[in-house]
């Protein structure tokens, strides 16, 4: 791994949400191919383990280049202190399969994950075929290998394919070339890198604005003002209260320089609460 202070680790292991042969499964051993990884069934129970000290990392898909932001997962980061200590970005090859002997024409329903479908759905839709909403893409995959349903295919990855014995009827049945999906690793312990000003990082927050006019704008002045570039900002209420938003913010800037300090001073002064989630390198993918 290229970043040493990823290696610190003791149990080398990394869960994730869904079966195995899920993207979030190929994210883990593209990123930590050594590691052991443990799948769980929902993003909770993967998060959990990490705050236990079952697993060391938590590797947590937060958006999709087709389908936009996972939206379960801002819902978890109120729930959790963990912090987040690295980004991967990984390309999603959408295949559609069937079980052995089912041909293409005879498919009527097709099953996976509901980013999945709407990731796929003008595919889905040349086939005439209906949609399936179901909790995982692997999983899609492991019912269809158990189940002996007439008429039904699945999305989901080469490797699920593999493992579950099924036969891929179309690869690239994604709608769009080069979608692909930005994962984050949570861990305990913050993994803040060195900062250095030849490199990029990311700083991942959360803040909760006081419920004043125009609050946002004056909020997000100073990273204006320091001329911090803003790559994601996600709001969503606290508690079913319309009077308290929360954000979700990452900025391109290190934790440590002192235009993202002057920043969150000026943020500070029109928020209730700040949480830094953490400071990371930005992937290469980001570079390309």
């Amino acid at each position: 791994m290229p970043e040493q202070y990823l290696t610190l680790n003791a149990s080398k292991i990394v869960a994730y949400q869904g079966e195995p042969g899920a993207y979030s499964h190929l994210a883990c051993k593209q990123t930590f191919p050594d590691w052991q990884s443990v799948h769980c069934a929902t993003f909770a129970e993967a998060l959990q383990m990490v705050e236990r000290g079952d697993a060391y990392y938590a590797m947590i898909p937060v958006e999709n280049s087709t389908a936009g932001r996972v939206e379960e997962i801002y819902r978890e980061l109120k729930q959790t202190q963990l912090y987040v200590v690295k980004e991967h970005f990984e390309p999603v090859n959408h295949c559609l399969m069937a079980r052995s002997g089912v041909p293409i024409e005879d498919i009527e329903r097709i099953g996976s994950h509901p980013q999945a479908l709407a990731q796929c759905d003008a595919n889905i839709k040349a086939l005439k075929a209906k949609n399936v909403a179901m909790y995982d893409t692997a999983g899609a995959a492991k019912h269809l290998a158990e189940s002996e349903e007439s008429g039904l295919a699945v999305i989901s990855s080469a490797l699920a394919a593999e493992l579950y014995g099924l036969n891929i009827l179309k690869t690239h049945f994604n709608d769009t070339e080069g979608n692909t999906t930005r994962f984050l690793v949570f861990s305990r312990q913050q993994k803040m890198p060195a900062y250095e000003e030849n490199r990029m990082y990311i700083t991942s927050f959360m803040f909760r604005v006081r419920n004043i006019p125009a609050a946002l704008y004056k909020a997000m002045g100073g990273f204006a003002t320091q001329g911090i570039n803003m790559l994601k900002l996600e709001s969503y209420m606290v508690n079913g209260n319309f009077t308290a938003t929360q954000f979700y913010v990452d900025v391109e800037a290190h934790f440590q320089s002192s235009v993202m300090q002057a920043a969150l001073e000026e943020l500070g002064f029109f928020s209730e609460e700040i949480r830094i989630l953490g400071t990371y390198l930005a992937d290469d993918y980001r570079l390309k």
